[in-house]
């Protein structure tokens, strides 16, 4: 079974430089996304981050990005809109976007070191919701099932399905991970039902716990990502 690093208990990525990827979702006050579509657009750019040409080999954001995975692998996602949105993409970095989300994944900074465009920007307010209730996800495609047990805020929400797509990322074959980025990254973010949760823990797919350094307890366990290379 693979689990996230992200547990509480001390270990060696506690004691490494700690850095950070950031990510920044868009939210205008006259047209916020969707609460889906920004979960399954922020999985979707830390997977557009991780196979990027830049984060592998001699690339200018590889030793970033090695470092950033030595470490605990945190994610924060802040919001911005109008100017902010506009200064944060004057920044290196790379914007994905889903149906009407808009999300911006930055190579990793140091925990303390953040950009001051970025810095700037709020945490809070990612309350998101589904104007509709999602359709069914397809079998066929990568899904991330997400805990229903947790109540956890868009921004939460939306680091821990890049976490769950990350651990994805990472049990793949070189030519599994070629064919996912070819196809686009498809992928599915849902609440698993109640029932298949704890099925789901249990299956051996990759699982995320938490570290719990906000809004949850730590060891919590937040995603499944079930995708079908790893069933």
């Amino acid at each position: 079974m693979s689990e996230s690093p992200f547990r509480s208990e001390p270990s060696a990525r506690d004691q490494a430089p700690q850095f950070v990827l950031p990510l920044v979702v868009r939210i205008e006050r006259d047209a916020p996304p969707a609460r889906t579509d920004a979960l399954e657009t922020a999985a979707r750019a830390v997977l557009v981050m991780l196979s990027d040409e830049r984060s592998a080999g001699d690339g200018e954001w590889a030793q970033v990005v090695r470092d950033w995975q030595d470490a605990r692998i945190r994610k924060v996602v802040r919001r911005a809109r109008g100017a902010e949105w506009r200064r944060a993409g004057a920044l290196p970095g790379i914007t994905v976007t889903g149906k009407a989300a808009e999300v911006r994944v930055f190579p990793p900074v140091p925990l303390d070191g953040w950009p001051k465009e970025l810095a700037r920007l709020q945490v809070s307010g990612t309350d998101l919701d589904d104007p509709e209730p999602p359709v069914e996800a397809d079998p066929s495609a990568p899904v991330l099932w997400m805990s229903p047990d947790l109540d956890m805020s868009a921004g939460k929400a939306m680091a821990q399905a890049g976490h769950g797509a990350q651990l994805a990322w990472w049990e793949l074959s070189d030519e599994q991970r070629v064919a996912w980025r070819d196809a686009g990254f498809p992928l599915a973010v849902r609440t698993a039902d109640p029932s298949r949760w704890d099925e789901l823990t249990g299956s051996g797919l990759p699982l995320v716990r938490d570290a719990g350094f906000t809004e949850i307890a730590p060891g919590s366990c937040t995603v499944v990502a079930d995708h079908p290379a790893l069933r």
